[in-house]
């Protein structure tokens, strides 16, 4: 096993890419103040008008769906500690979740909404709305929290600078371009470093292998020492382990409102439907040049990396400008998701609590300043959340699942069918968000069985239980 060592020239190329981030949000704010000086509101600010380009809708909801996530959890750690085919079989959830809201579309469109929580009170009331817009920014808040470990790990990497000093840079960065200018602002920076990821990562592959002697020779390596790493189904446990760590990804995608939002960002259906395919296609690359990464890490440094550095880690066996070019996509794609999540829970406090049950007659102006004083203290309780866990994986599935559950199956059936019910989503919504907090907070011990498999079939079949014996109350109710 070889020790990872620090290249502190690689950062040289990561605080560019920052620079040039941080230029292209200050000028973007300075858009955005000048459209709000004119009148433009929340509108503007959390969809950009519903303006957005194929190119820069395509960006965004790439930027979006690859974040830290991608990098540190995901795909990442799944081949990191189960094997190549783990990783490589992340891809399957965003082609079949981004495929379906490609389906789904025109009545996201329709619906007209900021939040999904707007969308929950169209079917089951104003109380509905404020419980989801909680659920929601807790699930926002939490996968802002793990966003800020992709630049503290590029940080150990180059300079060996302690994580948590680099979770707070990181920190600083992401809660500054939420707070300057909305989603025109993050739009535009994720449509930068969408780009980037994507020409990084594939510049950097070939470079890697060579480096290490070829794929090849980790192949043979595995053989040897981590047969099972080779298999398509892992070292993970039993095929009960192998789908979960799939179907809470999938289930919070298609419910998630980030692209509920970019759906309705884009400036017509076809420009919807080209970024949501056009991610989908890009995430099966992506996710698969990750796992040849990872899987390189893993038979390159074992156990002197953890799980969450073994993309990162890899950027320093190439040569500087290249290792520097890898990491600075590493970077952004923690960037872009963390500024993503936290606008998008802002606007679930924003509208669905603070206008909705604290000062209905908010003006635009009041709204827009409370929003970005939600974006501050969001982030300071984001990183205290990272504090709590013990991996970046395990804030991933805890936050996927919260939503994929205590959100999903009521937004889908608010959305798509006609004889869901208030009670129906209010039961489906509290059971999935308790269900998940107790079994992550002790029962999935006890028990042995994953939260998704305990909290998702529980919600969906409460929606439809409750919803089927409270017909004579199908009526929207505060």
């Amino acid at each position: 096993m070889h020790q990872l060592e620090t290249r502190p020239g690689m950062l040289v190329i990561v605080v560019i890419y920052l620079v040039g981030l941080a230029l292209l949000g200050m000028y973007m704010f300075n858009k955005e103040k000048k459209l709000e000086a004119k009148g433009s509101g929340t509108k503007e600010f959390f969809l950009a008008g519903g303006s957005l380009g194929k190119l820069v809708a395509l960006g965004t909801m790439l930027a979006t769906y690859t974040g830290n996530g991608t990098v540190a959890g995901g795909g990442n750690s799944l081949t990191y500690n189960f094997g190549i085919w783990t990783g490589i079989c992340f891809s399957i959830p965003p082609l079949l979740s981004f495929t379906f809201l490609g389906i789904i579309a025109p009545k996201i469109r329709e619906s007209g909404c900021i939040t999904c929580a707007q969308l929950i009170e169209k079917k089951f009331g104003s109380n509905a709305r404020t419980f989801a817009g909680a659920i929601l920014m807790l699930s926002m808040i939490s996968i802002v929290s793990y966003q800020f470990s992709g630049l503290a790990n590029i940080l150990y990497a180059t300079l060996g600078v302690p994580v948590v000093w680099g979770r707070l840079i990181g920190a600083v960065l992401i809660v500054g371009l939420a707070f300057g200018g909305g989603l025109r602002t993050v739009a535009a920076t994720d449509a930068m470093s969408a780009f980037l990821m994507v020409i990084g990562l594939l510049i950097g592959l070939p470079v890697l292998f060579n480096a290490v002697g070829g794929f090849g020779a980790m192949v043979d390596y595995a053989k040897a020492n981590n047969p099972g790493e080779l298999t398509f189904f892992g070292t993970t446990a039993n095929f009960w382990q192998w789908l979960g760590g799939y179907v809470p990804l999938f289930f919070l995608t298609i419910g998630d409102q980030n692209y509920y939002q970019r759906i309705n960002s884009a400036k017509d259906l076809k420009t919807a439907r080209f970024s949501l395919f056009g991610t989908g296609i890009a995430a099966l690359v992506i996710n698969t040049i990750v796992a040849f990464y990872a899987f390189t890490a893993k038979q390159w440094f074992g156990a002197n990396i953890s799980a969450s550095q073994a993309l990162i880690s890899t950027a320093t066996l190439m040569p500087t400008i290249l290792g520097g070019i890898v990491l600075a996509a590493a970077g952004a794609f923690s960037v872009t998701t963390g500024d993503s999540y936290l606008l998008s829970g802002a606007s679930n406090f924003t509208l669905d609590i603070y206008k909705n049950k604290i000062n209905k007659n908010a003006t635009e102006q009041q709204q827009l300043k409370v929003t970005r004083i939600f974006i501050l203290v969001a982030g300071v309780f984001a990183f205290g959340i990272l504090q709590l866990f013990p991996s970046v994986l395990a804030i991933q599935y805890w936050a996927y699942t919260i939503s994929a559950a205590g959100m999903t199956p009521a937004i889908l059936g608010a959305l798509l069918w006609k004889k869901s019910t208030k009670w129906g989503g209010v039961v489906s919504m509290a059971l999935g968000t308790l269900i998940t907090i107790s079994w992550e907070w002790e029962l999935q011990k006890v028990t042995g069985v994953q939260t998704i498999f305990a909290a998702l079939p529980v919600a969906v079949i409460a929606l439809i239980v409750v919803s089927l014996a409270t017909q004579k109350s199908n009526k929207v109710a505060a």
